[in-house]
């Protein structure tokens, strides 16, 4: 009995002196030129004075003085404090650390690096335990890369991942993201954004605008969602502003610099005289090139308007030179209706497996029509009404003139009726295409822009860029 009661003794003395060791080893080691050891509002304290080191486990801290707090484990840090752990720096110029938590704090400027990246802001905390930082007012975060603003950052240095929240920017060499809030990987480079998405590309006055972005940087990839909208501004010949519109359900930018931007379901495009309204659409922006598709499960073909011609067939490719519409190439199931506005259902009107259309500085000067072409087009004498020529060919080349067909030429066993006047006057509807169809959904500029605050301000800022020319160089989106 009492050899088992002595063994018991110590093994109990032998427990109690480890637990005392482990308790010993995880509080703050302190050393420096001067301790005083006082009581401060009832508490025991330690003031060190001098070159001040303090380690627990793989931390350490210097600083000018400090003041100890023996009970609670803690120190408040005063002058030029530098925290360490492994590859983890922290500067401040007075900070707190909590030795049970492993926790340090500064509401005077803090400074981080882990050697990839630089982090500050006024207020700021660190969680050695986790590896996690809490900074908060002013938040600027710096890589090889980029530069983030936000108005608090909660980084994760094992996962290489941030949160931010509050007036968020990302800027790089192409562009600057704004947002309301971002999540992002640094080492895989991936991010996503939430509420008030702007993306900036100053170089070629481009923006991109929604509600969400999600962001691969490997694969030069990006997307849009939300009412996503883009707007890239350019002047004409003779300097005025040309702004291109695009909104869709979604957007995808592929390539560097938006090179190519994919806006599907919902399209609606403005420029100008020109508008379109489409189920998918591909912008190649350093090849001024639009290309516009009917998907599978789109119920009609696109549409697209240029002053008054209406425009339609399953797959658009349309070609821009100098900022000006230079030709539209139209495939399978193609029809042009021309609008005279000023004579009451008098269109001019063709139809066929292909065209080309054709495009001066006066608007569109010719159409090329290839495949079962059958086209309408009324003729006037002396600016009246002169009846009008319905034909049919393999192949057919339309001018105009002012606006209006001016010629018309047919290949391939072309047939040709003439209707008079007094048999068409007030019949008009009777003379169509198979294919005709008048759709009124043209996109408005004003319906577009509508409840887009951020976008109208860019615009505004665009525009007085534009009117008074200052150093590009200087501009902030």
């Amino acid at each position: 009995m009492t050899r088992r009661f002595l063994f018991t003794l110590i093994s109990i003395c032998i427990y109690a002196g480890f637990m005392s060791a482990q308790v010993s080893s995880d509080l703050l080691q302190v050393t420096g030129q001067r301790l005083i050891g006082k009581t401060l509002n009832g508490e025991n304290v330690r003031e060190v004075h001098g070159n001040v080191i303090m380690t627990q486990g793989n931390i350490r801290i210097t600083c000018d003085s400090a003041v100890q707090f023996l009970a609670n484990n803690t120190a408040d840090l005063m002058g030029h404090v530098v925290v360490t752990q492994d590859s983890i720096l922290i500067k401040t110029d007075r900070g707190f650390y909590y030795g049970d938590t492993k926790v340090a704090y500064s509401t005077s400027g803090i400074w981080l690096t882990d050697k990839h990246f630089q982090l500050t802001s006024q207020n700021g905390y660190y969680y050695f335990n986790e590896k996690k930082s809490d900074f908060a007012v002013n938040v600027k975060m710096v890589d090889s890369l980029s530069t983030l603003l936000a108005n608090r950052l909660f980084y994760f240095n094992d996962e290489n991942k941030g949160i931010a929240f509050g007036n968020v920017q990302v800027r790089d060499t192409a562009s600057t993201l704004f947002t309301d809030s971002l999540v992002f990987y640094r080492k895989s480079k991936t991010s996503h954004a939430f509420n008030n998405v702007r993306v900036y590309d100053p170089k070629n006055h481009l923006a991109l605008f929604g509600d969400r972005l999600e962001n691969i940087d490997s694969l030069k990839y990006s997307k849009i969602t939300g009412q996503p909208f883009m707007v890239k501004i350019d002047t004409t010949a003779d300097g005025k502003l040309d702004t291109l519109f695009i909104s869709s359900r979604e957007m995808e930018s592929i390539g560097d610099s938006s090179k190519k931007l994919i806006a599907t379901d919902s399209v609606k495009i403005l420029r100008g005289d020109f508008s379109s309204v489409n189920g998918q659409t591909f912008y190649f922006q350093q090849g001024d090139k639009l290309e516009i598709f009917k998907r599978e499960k789109d119920e009609r073909a696109p549409v697209i308007w240029n002053d008054q011609t209406q425009l339609v067939g399953d797959s658009i490719d349309i070609f821009l030179k100098k900022n000006r519409l230079d030709w539209i190439d139209v495939r399978a199931n193609a029809s042009i209706i021309n609008i005279d506005k000023d004579s009451l259902f008098r269109y001019d009107q063709i139809s066929g497996k292909n065209l080309k259309l054709f495009f001066g500085e006066n608007g569109l000067e010719r159409t090329e029509v290839e495949g079962n072409v059958l086209s309408i087009y009324y003729l006037y004498e002396k600016d009246q009404p002169n009846g009008l020529l319905k034909s049919s060919a393999e192949r057919a080349k339309i001018f105009f003139k002012d606006k209006k067909v001016n010629d018309v030429k047919l290949y391939g066993k072309p047939v040709s009726e003439y209707h008079p006047e007094n048999l068409i006057e007030g019949k008009e509807k009777d003379f169509t295409i198979p294919t005709f169809r008048l759709y009124k959904n043209k996109p408005v500029k004003r319906e577009m822009l509508a409840a887009r605050k951020n976008l109208l301000y860019y615009l505004e800022k665009e525009e007085k860029y534009y009117a008074g020319k200052p150093d590009s160089s200087k501009r902030r989106p």
